[in-house]
């Protein structure tokens, strides 16, 4: 027997090949129902009431579909294996339809396709998993605001490139970060208004020659609006993809947080002590405390990272029509992209939530390190019209003399300070102990630094407040979009219901 003739008796004659079938059709039918299923039924509702209200169908045959529609068990089709039967979830239920009202059920495939409904499919998914993981993205922006506000006036060193930079305080820190998971959060919604656009009604690629209406399957669906170019309906993929770089940036940026909180565990930080709920001991170490919960949201954000640009690597260089690239296969890799993140915005907030914070370290730390003398060098040109950069070799130089004495910050002395001054411009300097005293303190240092963003309690509070209120408007637009979706959902359920008892 050829190797021909084996493969032919293995995978059969006819549609679909057992390995096919295994390899990629099971996947993607098991995937249709668990995620797609109930964004189909809806589309079926809407295109009937449309096509009713467009006189398409009569009202006998509208009521008759209607039955069908109201009477398919959606839980038993959850439940099927794939058999091959049928090549997919659509024509299994097409199949039903037709089953219970008969060939009349084979009208509600007027002008559309398969194609401008999956793409439908898709977005009214897309949409709802979004707004879940904004939903959390929200959740932990409370949290994260409740902690700044406790954190105002806990002072900390603030690093750049790793090394000890200036003080500020945990709020500062936070802030940054409110503010970074904000613009995530924006981006999610202009990815949202551009996935909640319908493409029904461009059927197969032309639209149809029969006089349905676009604009009302829109408006049934929940969509914001349409997809016009009925090209572009069925063939961009922009959708997903914006969708998809929306959620590869916000795990970046969670990453490069989180990448901080571990080290602020560890036992040189001393920083933080996550709450026991969110660590994990050692099977042999007895003294260890391991925030791994931390560890997990590390290596999950990169999965996030690599789901989404699965998505962008397949949809690159693919051609610009309905294809199966960025259909089935595709679909899922969003979908677990969106689901880690939101998962992780939520395990997030509760480690946040409850960590406690070793002021006293952080304190004692700070008044102890040269992060201060940027104010003593700002204070060398208030006292002594120095210029900046004058000022700054002379307290330069202070760093060097006191390291090389194995001196603190905080031991810095005047004759210290005038010797240094002495090297540079010949001269002590007019600065005395008091004004000496107050550039070295790290307290001082935030205290003055009330520019707009800076670390000042004071600004900080400001700050809070105003992200409050954004917070406040963000939590209104996800709770609107969710209310439309759902009720445009409920009106489909409640027409169709009331159809199939006429």
């Amino acid at each position: 027997m050829s190797c021909k003739d084996q493969i032919i008796q293995s995978e059969g004659h006819l549609f679909p090949g057992k390995t096919y079938a295994e390899c990629v059709l099971e996947p993607a039918f098991n995937e249709a129902k668990k995620h797609l299923l109930g964004p189909m039924m809806a589309i079926n509702k809407a295109h009937l009431i449309m096509l009713a209200e467009q006189k398409l169908v009569s009202p006998e045959e509208a009521g008759a579909i209607a039955k069908a529609l109201h009477g398919i068990d959606l839980d038993k089709l959850r439940q099927c294996s794939y058999t091959g039967q049928f090549e997919d979830l659509f024509f299994q239920v097409e199949h039903e339809l037709l089953d219970k009202a008969g060939d009349i059920a084979g009208n509600l495939h007027l002008a559309r396709s398969r194609n401008d409904m999956g793409i439908a499919i898709y977005r009214m998914t897309l949409r709802e998993k979004l707004l879940v993981t904004v939903s959390s993205a929200l959740y932990l922006k409370e949290n994260l605001l409740a902690f700044a506000e406790e954190h105002v006036h806990t002072i900390m060193i603030g690093y750049t490139h790793t090394q000890q930079a200036q003080p500020t305080t945990m709020a500062h820190y936070t802030m940054a970060v409110v503010d970074s998971l904000s613009r995530d959060v924006e981006r999610m919604f202009r990815a949202y208004a551009n996935c909640n656009r319908s493409s029904m009604g461009a059927a197969a690629l032309t639209t149809s020659g029969f006089a349905i209406s676009r604009e009302r399957m829109r408006e049934l669906l929940g969509f914001d609006g349409l997809v016009e170019n009925s090209y572009d309906a069925i063939g961009g993929a922009d959708y997903v993809a914006e969708i998809c770089t929306a959620a590869q940036l916000a795990a970046i940026n969670l990453g490069r947080v989180v990448q901080d909180l571990l080290l602020w565990c560890t036992q040189e930080f001393a920083v933080l002590q996550v709450s026991a709920p969110y660590v994990q001991i050692s099977s042999i170490m007895p003294q260890k405390r391991n925030p791994v919960s931390l560890e997990h949201m590390r290596s999950l954000l990169s999965s996030c990272v690599g789901s989404a640009n699965t998505v962008l690597t397949m949809i690159h260089n693919t051609p610009f029509g309905d294809i199966v690239d960025t259909e089935d296969d595709l679909q899922p890799y969003a979908w677990k992209a969106l689901a880690i993140l939101d998962n992780i915005y939520r395990l997030l907030a509760s480690v946040i939530g409850t960590m406690e914070v070793n002021k006293e370290v952080l304190r004692k730390r700070t008044e102890g390190s040269f992060a201060t003398v940027t104010e003593l060098a700002d204070t060398l040109v208030r006292t002594d019209g120095l210029s900046f950069r004058k000022s700054h070799h002379i307290v330069s130089g202070i760093v060097n003399k006191a390291l090389a004495q194995g001196l603190a910050a905080n031991d810095i002395t005047l004759g210290l300070v005038n010797e240094a001054a002495q090297d540079v411009i010949g001269r002590s300097v007019s600065l005395n102990e008091e004004q000496l005293r107050q550039a070295l303190d790290p307290v001082h240092f935030v205290t003055i630094r009330s520019l707009p963003g800076g670390p000042s309690p004071l600004e900080m509070e400001r700050m809070i407040a105003d992200r409050r209120e954004r917070h406040i408007s963000h939590l209104e637009w996800t709770y609107a979009s969710e209310e439309r979706s759902r009720q445009a959902l409920q009106h489909l359920d409640t027409v169709i219901q009331d159809w199939s008892r006429s």
